[in-house]
């Protein structure tokens, strides 16, 4: 017997007693556990959402039908919501909110639009583009610094005007109601005018080129191109970049608390600062609820139904 035979028959033999993976049980899920496990995986984000934002929202509602303060809370039904319904303060911050909220919107949609147009066709502004993004990096509460000095405390806004000679004087900028709106308007302008022309640039980005190929061998301008097929196309984005931007601009709360604290003469309140005044300053936390509550319920209606008919006629 030679000794590969020997090796041979040594490995035959052991053969049998070492375990062969086949031989290895395999553990598999049962059906039901591998159906739970999606859930199982985002449990812990829905939790945490559930939390900061569900159990807020039940707080908010349950405590607008009581008289909250600082004692023991007092059931008060639907007074809190009735006292809102003949409160001039309240109509008025609605109103200037929307005011102000309507103008700054129109305002960023146009500067938005015409950025993102020669953002997307001329090449030395589209090289550029990264700069038009960097308001929207600053912190609200620096930015509402910067514009208070500028426009009010440093005097530089006035300085500048007065040697160009476009003022002969200092402008008291809190004396008018109008006045101080503005400051509020270009603050928010500046900063949020970036987060329409990133969504806009991306929409036109991804649009069909075969489309305005087409209709640039039939002759169509660039201009002609933009409004007549990109910005019909661009419908559906437009309509959902403002409603996300309109939601955000209701909560204007930094720029008026360090400007112009809502003055004067409360021509500047917005809702989000008649919440703030009601709660920290009167602590009234029932009646600053309700007003929360109130703003809710017509933002949601609102956003709704201006979604709801802007694809409607975007299908149609």
């Amino acid at each position: 017997m030679t000794l590969s035979d020997v090796s041979a028959t040594g490995a035959a033999k052991a053969a049998p007693d070492s375990p062969t993976p086949r031989s290895v049980p395999f553990r598999r899920r049962s059906k039901r556990m591998r159906k739970a496990l999606p859930y199982l995986l985002v449990a812990p984000a829905v939790l945490y959402l559930l939390v900061i934002t569900l159990y807020p929202g039940v707080f908010a509602i349950v405590q607008s039908f009581h008289n909250v303060k600082f004692g023991p809370w007092q059931p008060a039904g639907f007074a809190n919501y009735a006292k809102l319904w003949g409160d001039y303060q309240f109509w008025g911050a609605l109103w200037n909110t929307f005011v102000m909220g309507s103008i700054s919107l129109i305002l960023q949609t146009v500067i938005a639009l015409a950025l993102a147009f020669y953002a997307y066709r001329d090449p030395w502004v589209k090289g550029w583009r990264i700069i038009f993004l960097v308001p929207m990096l600053f912190m609200p509460s620096a930015v509402a610094f910067i514009y208070k000095l500028a426009f009010l405390d440093g005097r530089v806004i006035a300085d500048l005007l007065m040697k160009v000679g476009l003022l002969d004087a200092n402008v008291a900028w809190q004396s008018s109601t109008w006045l101080s709106r503005l400051i509020l308007i270009l603050a928010d302008v500046w900063q949020w005018t970036p987060f329409l022309f990133i969504i806009f640039v991306a929409g036109l980005q991804g649009q069909d080129e075969e489309i305005e190929e087409a209709a640039r061998l039939d002759g169509a301008s660039w201009y002609a191109i933009f409004f007549n097929i990109s910005l019909p196309m661009m419908k559906p984005i437009i309509v959902v970049a403002l409603i996300l931007r309109a939601i955000d601009i209701t909560t204007m709360f930094t720029n008026v608390f360090i400007i112009t604290k809502g003055g004067p003469a409360f021509g500047t309140e917005t809702i989000s600062f008649f919440i703030y005044r009601t709660g920290f300053k009167f602590f009234n936390f029932g009646y600053a609820s309700a007003a929360s509550v109130v703003m809710l319920v017509l933002t949601i209606v609102i956003a709704q139904l201006v979604v709801k008919r802007a694809f409607v006629s975007a299908r149609s």
